[in-house]
């Protein structure tokens, strides 16, 4: 079924396809399969070159038996030491530690909203470090701000859209940049060193930007589908 998982005969096909020099697209269309289920198996198990089927597929069992969830205890050490991995996660994307600890908290706890107050408290930090994080966080649309009305107050608030909002953002930066160094290409003119360096700055990021779109669009497709079957 093209949304189960992948069998032994799957990954065979795969590999077969990769030795014949097959695109990712063309070996997803001879398995029925989505695109981003063969571009993810392949790159996780040894990229175009290294992919063996055999060894990808008894890495994926490894993979399962090692992912088996335990029910954590809030107040354990197993949380805390989740939330730092997830911090770095972030630090490595760009993000300030800072901001990377305020959406890592944000993330685990079980309400995705948090009030300035409360991160303070549970970060121990000051009002003012939460007020700089949850501003840069805002800006690239991971988060959003919800007025409480009975107490007087916002909550920041982490959604299923967070990461979709957070992506669309920059793609729409990735579009701003591709249409300046255009512009700058035309103003240098073309065939000049500067110009040529800007025009292939913008096309590289007019792709980027039209592929980010074309993926987030996928994705809600796949997800509001999946919600709708109830399997998300």
């Amino acid at each position: 079924m093209p949304g189960g998982r992948l069998t032994h005969q799957d990954r065979r096909r795969i590999a077969d396809g990769l030795a014949e020099g097959l695109s990712h697209t063309e070996i997803a269309a001879r398995l029925n399969r989505p695109l981003s289920t063969i571009t993810r198996e392949v790159a996780r198990n040894g990229g175009r070159d290294g992919y063996r089927a055999d060894e990808a597929h008894q890495a994926t069992r490894q993979r399962a038996r090692r992912s088996q969830p335990v029910p954590a205890d809030r107040g354990s050490g197993a949380v805390g030491d989740l939330e730092e991995r997830f911090t770095e996660i972030m630090i490595s994307t760009g993000l300030s530690r800072m901001t990377a600890r305020v959406l890592a908290a944000l993330y685990l706890t079980d309400s995705g909203s948090l009030t300035a107050a409360e991160l303070a408290r549970h970060l121990q930090v000051s009002p003012a470090s939460i007020s700089k994080a949850v501003a840069e966080l805002e800006q690239q649309e991971l988060i959003r701000r919800d007025r409480d009305p009975r107490r007087r107050r916002d909550r920041y608030v982490i959604d299923a859209d967070a990461w979709f909002r957070g992506w669309m953002a920059s793609a729409r930066q990735n579009t701003l940049l591709a249409d300046f160094a255009r512009q700058g290409a035309e103003t240098l003119g073309a065939t000049s060193p500067a110009g040529a360096r800007l025009r292939d700055i913008g096309d590289f990021f007019h792709h980027v930007g039209h592929a980010m779109l074309e993926a987030a669009e996928q994705w809600r497709a796949a997800y509001t589908a999946g919600r709708t079957t109830g399997r998300v």
